[in-house]
C-alpha cells in the first residue's frame, strides 16, 4: 500500500475515533478531508513533505502537516495511537456497521453496555435495541441485517485495492534481474470485484529462488511472515492482505499461471476438453496421455488453448459461464479495452460535491484522450451532497456553453445526476431536463421500498422522454450494502424498448452493473454507460474498474457509448 493510502487510511480513523470522542465536527470533518484528499492524489506525499509543499494541499493545514511529517519520519503518529487506547477495537467494529455510525455507536454502549459485534447481534436478538431512544424496530432488523453482511464480506477486499497493492509488488520484485517472468494470478487476475487474497506466481533463475523469497519477506509492505517455504511463500501485508508468491520452473510458467489463475470451474472443463484430445493438463505442464513425462511446449497460455484447439479465452472470462463452448465455436467477443474509451459520462464538480472544477475536469479528461466528458453534478433534493437548485444549473449551463466555444480540444456536456423520488418522479421539470445534454437518473433514498415500488420508480425514469441513463441501477456498495430489491430483468428490458442506457458504475465500491447484469443487457440489446462517478479530477480513472467489470460481462466496444466519438455520440443521443 502506497504511503498516500497508508495515510488516508489513518485519518480516516482519527475521524471515527474523534467522532466517537464527541469532538466538534469542523476537526472531524478536517480529519475526513485530508484522508479523501490523500486517497485520490496522484503526487507522492513524501516528494510533496521533502519540498515543503504540504501546506499547499487544499485542507491541509499545520496540524495534519505535522502529523503528515511525524508519520514519514517514524511510521507512525502517536495522535492517532493515544486515541486508539480509549476505545476497544471491537467498537469500531459497531461503527462501521451500515445505519449506526459514532452517534448510535455511542447510545448503545452507554445505553446497553455494548461494545462487541456479538453483545449488538444478542441484543438485537433479544428485542433491547429497539427499546432505546433513537432506535425501533425497524432499526433494529437493519442491524441485524448489517451484521449478517458484515460476516458476509469479512475478509473480502475490493478489487481497487487488492490490484494497487499488487501491482506494488510486481513492480519491486521484477526489478530483481534474476526474476524471468512474474504475474498476478488468481480472482484478482480474474477481475472479481472481491478477492480473499493475492496470487503472484513468478519463475527465477535456477538457484535463486530462495534469494527472491527472501527479498518478498523483507519487504516493508509485509507485516507477518505466515509460511516461508521454497515453492510457496505466504505473508500478510501492513495493508491487511494475504499474499501468497509461488515460484515455478520457467518451463511450467504458462501452465502453472493458467491453473492458478482459475476459476476452479473453469479449469475442470478444460481438464476434459484436454482428455478429450488424448492429453492431461495440470499445473506442471500439458502432455500427451501417452507420455506424462515430457511435456508439450507452451511459452504461453496461448499456446495452451491453442494446442486444445480453441480460441484463447482471456482471463476475465474463465468463470465457465459458457465461455469454452463459444471458443471452441471461435465466437468469445472482442472485449472491451481501456485504450476503446473516449468519453466519460458521470463526473462531479464544485458545483455539486465534487473537489475539481470544470476546467480541471476537462484537462484530465485531455490526459485520458477522452473526446468528451458528462458533467453530472446532483439534483436539488440530495441536501447531503449539495445538490444544485435550478438557478445553480442554469449558472453550470452557461459556464459549460462558455468553456465549449474557448475549447475544441475535449467537449463538456452539461449533464445532471437527478434524483428519482419515492414516487417516481424527477428531481426536475421536464422544461429543466429538456436544456440538459445528459440526463442521468438515479435512486439515493428510499432503499427500503418493496421490490415493486423500487422497480416502478426506475421504469417511471426510464419511460421519462429525457432521461438517456440509470445510473448504479441496482444500488449495491460492495462489502457494505446489498442491492435493493429490485427486479433487474423488467429493468433491462424496459431501457430496450425505450432506447435507454444503463450505467456500469465505475466507482471502486460500486461496480454496478455487475458483470453478470451487464452480459444480460448486452444480450437483449442494451447500450451501456461506463461513468467514473469521479468526485475529483484523480477519480477520472475508476474508468479502469468498469473496463474490467465490463469484460467479465462479455462486453464489446460496440455495447458502451464511451467507446463513440464526440460527433457519434451527439447522434446517439437525438436518436433517443
Amino acid at each position: 500500500m502506497s504511503t498516500n493510502k497508508e495515510l488516508a487510511k489513518i485519518f480516516l480513523g482519527i475521524s471515527e475515533l474523534l467522532a466517537l470522542d464527541g469532538e466538534s465536527i469542523f476537526k472531524i470533518r478536517a480529519y475526513e478531508h485530508a484522508a479523501q484528499l490523500l486517497d485520490t492524489l496522484t503526487l507522492s506525499v513524501q516528494e510533496l513533505a521533502a519540498n515543503g509543499r504540504l501546506l499547499e494541499l487544499p485542507g491541509i493545514g499545520k496540524s495534519i502537516a505535522e502529523k503528515i511529517t511525524e508519520y514519514l519520519s517514524s511510521g507512525k503518529i502517536e495522535f492517532y495511537d493515544e486515541l486508539k487506547t480509549r476505545f476497544p477495537d471491537s467498537i469500531l467494529e459497531i461503527m462501521a456497521l451500515e445505519g449506526v455510525g459514532p452517534k448510535r455507536a455511542i447510545l448503545l454502549k452507554d445505553g446497553l453496555g455494548i461494545t462487541t459485534l456479538e453483545q449488538l447481534k444478542s441484543a438485537a436478538e433479544q428485542n433491547k435495541i429497539s427499546t432505546l431512544d433513537g432506535f425501533g424496530q425497524k432499526s433494529q432488523q437493519n442491524i441485524l441485517q448489517s451484521i449478517a453482511n458484515h460476516k458476509k464480506y469479512s475478509g473480502r477486499t475490493l478489487l481497487s485495492y487488492a490490484l494497487e497493492n499488487a501491482e506494488n509488488l510486481l513492480s519491486i520484485i521484477k526489478q530483481n534481474p534474476k526474476v524471468l517472468e512474474i504475474s498476478i494470478a488468481g480472482s484478482l487476475r480474474r477481475y472479481k470485484e472481491t478477492i480473499g487474497d493475492i496470487d503472484i506466481l513468478c519463475s527465477v533463475k535456477i538457484g535463486s529462488e530462495e534469494e527472491i523469497i527472501n527479498l518478498f519477506t523483507n519487504l516493508p509492505e509485509v507485516q507477518t511472515v505466515i509460511v516461508k517455504g521454497t515453492k510457496k511463500t505466504s505473508v500478510k501485508l501492513v495493508s491487511d492482505i494475504q499474499v501468497d508468491l509461488r515460484v515455478v520452473p520457467q518451463t511450467s510458467f504458462a501452465t502453472a499461471l493458467q491453473y492458478f489463475t482459475g476459476s476452479k470451474e473453469h479449469n475442470v472443463v478444460l481438464r476434459e476438453r484436454a482428455n478429450k484430445l488424448g492429453l492431461t493438463l495440470n499445473e506442471y505442464g500439458l502432455y500427451k496421455l501417452t507420455d506424462k513425462n515430457t511435456p508439450l511446449p507452451c511459452a504461453s497460455e496461448k499456446d495452451i488453448y491453442k494446442t486444445l484447439k480453441m480460441q484463447y479465452i482471456p482471463p476475465p472470462l474463465r468463470e465457465n459461464r459458457g465461455e469454452i463452448e463459444s471458443a471452441l465455436e471461435n465466437k468469445l467477443p472482442q472485449l472491451l479495452k481501456l485504450t476503446d474509451i473516449l468519453g466519460d459520462t458521470h463526473a462531479h464538480t464544485t458545483y455539486s460535491d465534487g473537489e475539481s472544477t470544470i476546467e480541471e475536469i476537462a484537462q484530465k479528461a485531455q490526459k485520458l484522450d477522452y473526446q468528451w466528458i458528462v458533467l453530472a453534478d446532483h439534483s436539488i433534493s440530495l441536501k447531503v451532497a449539495n445538490g444544485l437548485d435550478i438557478k445553480k444549473l442554469e449558472r453550470k449551463i452557461d459556464e459549460i456553453k462558455e468553456f465549449n466555444r474557448g475549447n475544441s480540444k475535449v467537449k463538456v456536456l452539461c449533464g445532471s445526476e437527478v434524483d428519482i423520488l419515492s414516487d417516481g418522479t424527477l428531481d426536475y421539470p421536464n422544461e429543466v431536463l429538456k436544456k440538459l445534454d445528459f440526463v442521468v437518473a438515479a435512486i439515493h433514498t428510499g432503499f427500503k421500498q418493496s421490490s415493486e415500488q423500487i422497480t416502478n420508480r426506475i421504469i417511471s425514469a426510464i419511460k421519462n422522454p429525457f432521461v438517456h441513463c440509470i445510473a448504479h441501477p441496482t444500488g449495491r456498495l460492495i462489502n457494505k450494502r446489498e442491492p435493493y430489491a429490485l427486479d433487474i430483468e423488467k429493468v433491462i428490458n424496459e431501457a430496450h424498448t425505450n432506447k435507454k442506457m444503463l450505467e456500469i458504475n465505475c466507482y471502486p465500491d460500486r461496480l454496478d452493473l455487475c458483470d453478470i447484469h451487464s452480459k444480460r443487457a448486452k444480450e437483449v440489446g442494451v447500450m451501456l454507460a461506463l461513468g467514473s462517478d469521479s468526485h475529483s479530477a484523480d477519480e477520472l480513472t475508476n474508468m479502469s474498474y468498469g473496463v474490467y467489470t465490463a469484460q467479465r460481462g462479455w462486453i464489446s466496444k460496440d455495447n458502451v457509448i464511451n467507446s463513440k466519438t464526440y460527433s457519434e455520440l451527439l447522434e446517439y443521443l437525438n436518436g433517443c
